[in-house]
């Protein structure tokens, strides 16, 4: 039977409403929701090319009302297209009642940008359009308010950061192997997703669920509407931050900003079961292999060489620890790493993109395994992110870990804590936006090339000896930057740094852009020092003519552009050779 004798009784399978368009080469989700429920004209995207679709005849008008022409492709003219006759639709074209402004049909029809999962796998694949039941998928996804731990959205012109959290609660049928019994769920797999300003790359950061870390105190919205403050704990693991005393994903994302000094805008969290149903969605997920794997704990039983997984046996993979390497949280980060560079390769394949089946699958599957917070708690602020995202190319997007060690604390290792030697510069280099990749940004190129002479010059006020930090002697003021930033600068200086001959003088009385430090060229060696110990740029010094006395201070202005004291201002431009890092587009076998 067609969709159309189905009748009320039956749904019409999803698959049949795709038609392709000869005009732009993809296909299209062709609805009519003028028509009763259970009679929508649905055009088969089966049909043989140039044969009409055949309408039924309204009861009340034997005319078929005339509907906009698609639009041409850019890239090809477009193909003729016989003129119908009086009474007929034309090729392609539904029969059903068309407001005259079509304002009506553009509400109706939403070119969606498929995202779910996790932001990694899911918002980088949002090149996927398609026209979605608006409604119906707004249904699907699950939202909490997290308060003001995010920023409460992102901007068009800013880095986006979104924590994505993969919780080991347990849901839907065959989990009960997976999990602690009866536990609201930790914040077992974490990844810090940062997007760069321009658009152009993009970093994604596993948290060690291990790491010993501070929690803070915790905000958090209770089923009721009231708002009730859950204690901070010091000195835990870093998966406590969700489920346990009543912490929510707020509470994640207020731990990684004191972890990182990075704000998050938003959230995205699943369980395992989305593991489960997006890999089916894609119709597996391929992975590689060095050895053989046979994992009693997770069932994991594969050959060497290459295999296509999906359902519980990606969920295995994704979970086993006893594979590869040493057997630790850290070898399954990379592994994880693995599968989801992977996914996100399957879900921007030509065999995804074509595949209205495979379109609608995965539309299902992502909404429906998705918590999300407020500020993108519908399709409509989804696709939006996902647009931001959907020209960005694979090969400009990194896995990397947040680099840690064994807990010295410990004989028995079973915690790590921070490497700071590591995870410094690292964190630099995503708070300042720099890419782990190599990028080709022309506009940046040419405007370095133009600089080049005056760079240059700064620079060289970079070369040369240090004072030590007793013998700086500097006045801070501020001129720009959060409010107190003199005062707390000055107690991190004396305090932490040894600048016991830095004085705190308020505010400047004008406000700068970018922070300068100003010195005579007799105090170029404490110029030098002190933009060494605060991570001041080149540019940011500012050298007079004339010496100055032998008590004379510098003069520190903060700006707009000083976040904070020990927040460096100048970001590594290459990550440390140490790093563990997984591109996106590439693939790499587990071993």
């Amino acid at each position: 039977m067609d969709a159309q004798s189905r009748g009320r009784a039956e749904e019409i399978d999803p698959a049949d409403q795709w038609v392709l368009n000869p005009r732009t080469g993809h296909y299209e989700l062709q609805l009519d929701h003028s028509a009763p429920q259970g009679q929508r004209p649905v055009t088969s995207p089966r049909r043989s090319r140039g044969t009409r679709a055949e309408a039924p005849a309204s009861p009340k008008s034997p005319k078929s009302p005339k509907g906009p022409k698609p639009p041409a492709s850019p890239d090809s003219p477009s193909p003729a297209v016989p003129k119908p006759r009086r009474g007929e639709n034309p090729p392609g074209r539904r029969s059903g009642r068309t407001r005259k402004d079509g304002s009506g049909r553009n509400r109706r029809r939403r070119l969606m940008v498929v995202t779910g999962g996790t932001l990694a796998f899911l918002l980088v694949g949002g090149s996927l359009g398609a026209y979605l039941y608006y409604n119906h998928l707004n249904g699907n996804l699950r939202v909490t308010d997290v308060g003001d731990a995010g920023t409460g959205g992102f901007k068009k012109d800013q880095p986006i950061n979104i924590l994505v959290i993969g919780t080991d609660k347990r849901s839907g049928a065959g989990n009960e192997g997976y999990g602690d019994s009866g536990s609201p769920g930790h914040a077992d797999t974490t990844i810090l997703f940062h997007v760069s300003k321009d658009r152009s790359n993009a970093t994604a950061l596993s948290i060690p669920r291990d790491l010993i870390t501070n929690i803070p105190a915790c905000p958090t919205k209770q089923p009721d509407g009231t708002m009730k403050t859950i204690p901070g704990q010091k000195a835990t693991r870093f998966n406590t931050s969700l489920g346990q005393e009543g912490r929510d994903p707020g509470c994640t994302m207020r731990t990684v900003k004191e972890l990182t000094g990075i704000t998050v805008d938003h959230f995205m969290m699943v369980d395992f079961n989305a593991v489960k149903v997006l890999s089916s969605a894609v119709g597996g997920v391929p992975v590689c292999l060095e050895k053989a794997v046979d994992d009693e704990d997770s069932k994991l039983k594969l050959g060497p060489g290459e295999h296509r997984l999906q359902g519980e046996q990606a969920l295995a993979f994704v979970r086993t620890r006893h594979a590869f390497g040493n057997e630790s949280d850290l070898d399954r980060i990379k592994t994880q790493q693995q599968f989801l560079s992977s996914m996100l390769r399957e879900m921007k394949s030509k065999e995804t993109l074509t595949s209205p089946k495979k379109f609608f699958s995965l539309a299902e599957a992502a909404t429906k395994s998705l918590t999300v917070d407020s500020g993108i708690g519908s399709i409509e602020k989804l696709t939006n992110l996902a647009g931001e995202l959907k020209s960005m190319n694979l090969k400009n997007v990194t896995f990397t870990t947040l680099p840690v060690l064994d807990n010295p604390a410990e004989k028995v290792k079973a915690t790590v804590v921070l490497n700071n030697a590591l995870a410094d510069p690292l964190l630099q280099m995503i708070r300042g936006d720099v890419s782990l990749t190599e990028v080709e940004k022309k506009e940046q190129a040419a405007k370095d090339a133009a600089d080049a002479e005056t760079r240059a010059k700064q620079d060289a006020l970079m070369q040369g000896p240090r004072a030590a930090a007793r013998d700086v002697r500097v006045d801070v003021y501020n001129g720009g930057g959060p409010a107190g930033s003199a005062s707390t600068t000055l107690a991190w200086l004396q305090n932490g740094k040894g600048v016991t001959k830095a004085s705190n003088l308020g505010n400047a009385p004008a406000k700068l852009d970018a922070t300068l430090l100003e010195f005579a060229p007799n105090q170029a060696d404490q110029a030098r020092a002190l933009a060494d110990i605060m991570g001041l740029p080149a540019s940011a010094l500012k050298m007079g003519t004339a010496d100055a006395g032998p008590r004379t201070a510098m003069k520190l202005t903060l700006g707009a552009d000083f976040k904070g004291a020990g927040i460096p201002m100048t970001a590594p431009q290459k990550a440390p050779d140490d790093i563990q890092r997984v591109e996106a587009d590439k693939a790499v076998c587990a071993k």
